[in-house]
């Protein structure tokens, strides 16, 4: 077991890194690189959770036990956030970078991850995550970033009806349920689209690697590393022993929940006047030690 997790592993970091190495010594132009994000979030990645989910055998039974073992999860740790909250005194600015790097996640390895070792089944299930938890995660990331200016929630749900990865898995979705089928050739032309995209995301997060605030706040960043990468996963155990869910999900559950927050939590941060140097530097720390850690949860959980 250990060599199988190794193995799925081992692509996934050698492209972080690099990514990070391509940037680092400007073999491309910062254009590039924003160029590859877009493209890869607006249509290859959103094509991927289509295919993933269009074909895929799931069961009622399966949508409840993730949004339940999600959902709980989610509670648990947003309850604890707030408590610690209310105890400091934390602002918004810096409460915001703490809330994402709690509950946000790195779509890109998580879906490679569960390509590798858990199959379409697995791809289905996460795939499944994706749709429950983006929409849930950003309206908790927006609200705790904002929690002093009474941000509307009305713009905030239009903004994620517009999301192309919640769009991406709903006409998958649709597609399932109404048992359709595409024409051979425009299904093979897409998942050619579709292979493209996890390698160019995993490399566009290396790309986005800051480790230049470290030393300011490591404790803080250690803590929350802490959090994100051991604490949840077994916040997520427990609730998925509690539940009595089934293997599989409760390894989908612990991974999904071991994954390091996403990329896209500094852009969010920056836009709404947060502490974006800090969520740079916890998206990195994080991005690093997931190499160490997720081997372990994965090995513990399987």
């Amino acid at each position: 077991m250990a060599n199988i997790i190794l193995v799925a592993l081992f692509p996934l970091i050698f492209l972080i890194a690099l990514g990070y190495v391509l940037k680092r010594f400007r073999f491309l132009e910062d254009k590039f690189w924003q160029g590859a994000e877009k493209l890869n979030y607006y249509l290859l990645f959103p094509v991927m959770l289509f295919l993933g989910l269009a074909h895929a055998e799931i069961q009622a039974s399966e949508i409840r036990h993730m949004m339940l073992g999600a959902g709980l999860t989610l509670l648990i740790a947003v309850c604890l956030l707030y408590i610690l909250k209310a105890l400091y005194g934390t602002a918004a600015a810096r409460f915001g970078v703490y809330m994402q790097g709690m509950v946000r996640f790195n779509t890109y390895i998580g879906l490679a991850l569960s390509a590798s070792l858990f199959y379409q089944q697995g791809m289905a299930l996460f795939a499944i995550l994706l749709v429950f938890c983006i929409p849930l995660v950003n309206i908790l990331s927006v609200l705790a970033l904002t929690i002093s200016e009474g941000m509307r929630l009305q713009s905030i749900l239009l903004s994620l009806l517009k999301n192309p990865l919640i769009l991406g898995c709903i006409a998958g979705g649709v597609f399932n349920l109404l048992n359709l089928r595409l024409w051979i050739g425009f299904e093979n032309y897409l998942k050619q689209i579709a292979i493209s995209s996890l390698p160019l995301g995993l490399m566009c997060i290396g790309a986005a690697l800051q480790f230049q605030g470290l030393r300011k706040d490591l404790r803080t960043l250690l803590l929350n590393t802490f959090g994100r990468l051991l604490l949840m996963p077994m916040i997520a155990l427990a609730t998925c022993l509690a539940l009595n869910l089934p293997a599989l999900h409760t390894q989908i559950l612990v991974m999904f929940f071991a994954l390091p927050t996403a990329s896209s939590a500094y852009i969010l941060t920056k836009v709404l006047g947060g502490d974006s140097q800090l969520m740079a530097s916890v998206i990195s720390l994080q991005t690093v030690c997931a190499a160490f850690s997720l081997p372990l949860i994965l090995w513990w959980v399987m």
